[in-house]
């Protein structure tokens, strides 16, 4: 995806800035309003660019802008037609940027009454699918792995690792630990109601195929769970987000929480832990994952720290 990129820098920055970026191939549009900006004050400079070149604009940025006051938006560009550099915009790549990412994560994974609320009622659906038939029981999952927001606030920890951002770490792990807590407790609610007022009974748990396939995961298993790892992380760092649902379904990390929280409402500690433990699995497959994608995203590609 190409980007429009809106920059505001101090007057005195403006030409400078101009001058440095004019000298970038990724760069198709290039317009400077001198004194236009009222907050910050400064001049605007709005550049249409391609995705390859994206790292380069925000390090001219960073070099230009130094200490002053500066700001950088991004935004998508549905196209770019320009018929004397069309072979070049073809050849673009697909790359989310630091500044994107960092902002992509933190709104799906912030710590907000939606974001517990969703992973609430994934857990609830969750824990009713774990007492149904088995083709229910799937259907379940899966809507529960898509619906609760449980991926992002994971990969906010290796991401703050790899760019040595502290708070970005933090974040990350209040979110997991405190989103995780109430998904498990949706689950165990779910059971003791359904239990209580709707006649279920404990043995369509206890027998049934998500308990076995989560406190006992099979060598496939597992391997689909670290593949749909990798491929989460991926997905996030190369901006294609829309494509997030099959990573997370290849995964366990609703289903093993819903697991426990249920394990915990019938006073079964020993599946609480074993399906704890698979529910760290799959978290430590997201971290190692993680580690490994934006680790070589940034020393590959981006080379830069963000902005922000």
């Amino acid at each position: 995806m190409h980007r429009v990129i809106d920059i505001t820098v101090p007057s005195n920055r403006g030409e400078q800035l101009i001058a440095a970026l004019n000298q970038l191939e990724g760069v198709v549009g290039l317009t400077w309003q001198h004194g236009a900006s009222i907050k910050p004050v400064g001049d605007v400079v709005t550049v249409h660019a391609l995705n390859r070149a994206t790292d380069d604009v925000m390090r001219a940025v960073a070099t230009i802008g130094g200490d002053t006051p500066f700001t950088v938006v991004t935004a998508e560009v549905a196209s770019i037609s320009d018929p004397g550099n069309q072979k070049q915009i073809d050849a673009d790549v697909d790359e989310a940027i630091w500044e994107e990412l960092e902002t992509g994560l933190r709104h799906q994974g912030r710590l907000t009454a939606n974001f517990l609320l969703l992973m609430a009622l994934g857990g609830v659906i969750g824990a009713a699918g774990a007492f149904t038939e088995p083709a229910i029981a799937a259907v379940a999952y899966v809507a529960s792995a898509i619906i609760a927001p449980g991926f992002e606030p994971l990969a906010k920890l290796p991401l703050g690792i790899v760019l040595r951002r502290a708070e970005v770490a933090r974040a990350g792990m209040l979110a997991t630990l405190t989103g995780y807590a109430v998904l498990a407790a949706a689950a165990g609610a779910t059971w003791l109601l359904l239990s209580n007022f709707g006649g279920v009974q404990s043995s369509a748990f206890l027998e049934g195929d998500v308990l076995k396939h989560t406190i006992h995961p099979s060598p496939e298993l597992l391997t689909i769970a670290l593949a749909g790892a990798f491929a989460g992380v991926l997905i996030q760092a190369s901006y294609r987000r829309s494509v997030i649902a099959g990573a997370l379904v290849a995964m366990r990390l609703i289903e093993a929480a819903s697991v426990a929280g249920i394990a915990l409402a019938m006073r079964r500690l020993d599946l609480a832990a074993a399906s704890g433990a698979r529910l760290a699995v799959d978290a430590g497959f997201v971290l190692v994952a993680g580690v490994i994608v934006f680790g070589l995203k940034q020393l590959i590609v981006h080379r830069r720290a963000p902005l922000h």
